[in-house]
């Protein structure tokens, strides 16, 4: 099993954003950040009416290629 040490940066962050801070973490458009969960590309967590992406799922997509398709 992995340890988990937990940093005080890493207890002041939140474990899930959402769909605007996403957006700006990955330096993309909320529109980007949309069409990736529409195609089931970026997990996410709904809460009520609140759409929750957690870090995992972002640090987990960046960790993949994604190659660009031409509309």
């Amino acid at each position: 099993m992995g340890t988990h040490i937990a940093t005080p940066e890493a207890a002041s962050q939140p474990i899930a954003v959402n769909k605007q801070e996403a957006a700006q973490m990955l330096g993309v458009s909320l529109r980007t950040i949309e069409r990736l969960i529409a195609l089931k590309e970026l997990h996410v967590r709904r809460l009520g009416r609140r759409v929750l992406i957690p870090r995992a799922s972002l640090e987990n997509f960046l960790r993949t290629d994604h190659p660009t398709q031409i509309a």
